[in-house]
């Protein structure tokens, strides 16, 4: 019996029942991958993703990565037509945390965050890859929204929405809008630093 013959035997007589494997290839094309069942380390042939998409009107696709963490699912009691519905986290890749106070969500909040390392493709953790500081992120919580990459976020809230670039913050209220350790400018003109047409005087920023 040769070792295809062999592996096909042992998928064939595994006991149909939700299992645990890890992610060994991808078609994002087709939003499908490949398997190794573990503990036997078994690969399977190309089935469905089933995590994190929405097919319909409004479509989501997150295709998952080789070296994520899956539970796989028997078809009708049958171990060899299975699908994965969902990725879980574990000891190597844990669930992100938030840009904004640096710790994990809580129940009723919801955080996306790309740019966190893609898992390890074998058992080397030194594959693992560090953190993408420019990366996005979305974060839904009991206050408010946030949307943020690198060093600009932009904060929604019942009160207030918050634009910051750099050093740079923009704060829009029902008071009006104020910008702090920045300038207003158009295309043409700045506001701390303009001429006006009386005198034709360079003017710095306004006063009261």
């Amino acid at each position: 019996m040769t070792q295809m013959q062999m592996v096909s035997a042992a998928l064939v007589n595994r006991s149909a029942h939700a299992v645990f494997g890890v992610v060994s290839a991808v078609d994002p094309v087709n939003h499908a991958i490949k398997v190794k069942i573990q503990p036997d380390d078994i690969e399977t042939g190309w089935i469905a993703d089933v995590g994190g998409i929405q097919a319909g009107d409004l479509r989501i696709a997150c295709p998952s990565e080789p070296g994520t963490h899956v539970v796989l699912l028997p078809i009708e009691g049958d171990a060899e037509h299975l699908v994965a519905i969902g990725a879980v986290f574990d000891t190597v890749v844990r669930a992100p945390v938030s840009p904004l106070d640096g710790s994990v969500v809580q129940p009723g909040e919801m955080l996306i965050r790309a740019g966190c390392g893609e898992p390890p493709a074998s058992d080397a953790l030194s594959s693992f890859m560090q953190e993408n500081a420019e990366a996005g992120w979305c974060q839904i919580g009991r206050k408010g929204v946030t949307l943020g990459a690198g060093t600009s976020s932009f904060v929604i809230s019942q009160d207030e929405i918050v634009l910051t670039v750099g050093s740079v913050r923009a704060v829009l209220s029902a008071n009006g809008l104020k910008v702090f350790s920045g300038d207003i400018q158009t295309d043409e003109h700045s506001l701390n630093n303009h001429i006006h047409l009386v005198g034709t005087q360079s003017t710095g920023g306004p006063v009261g």
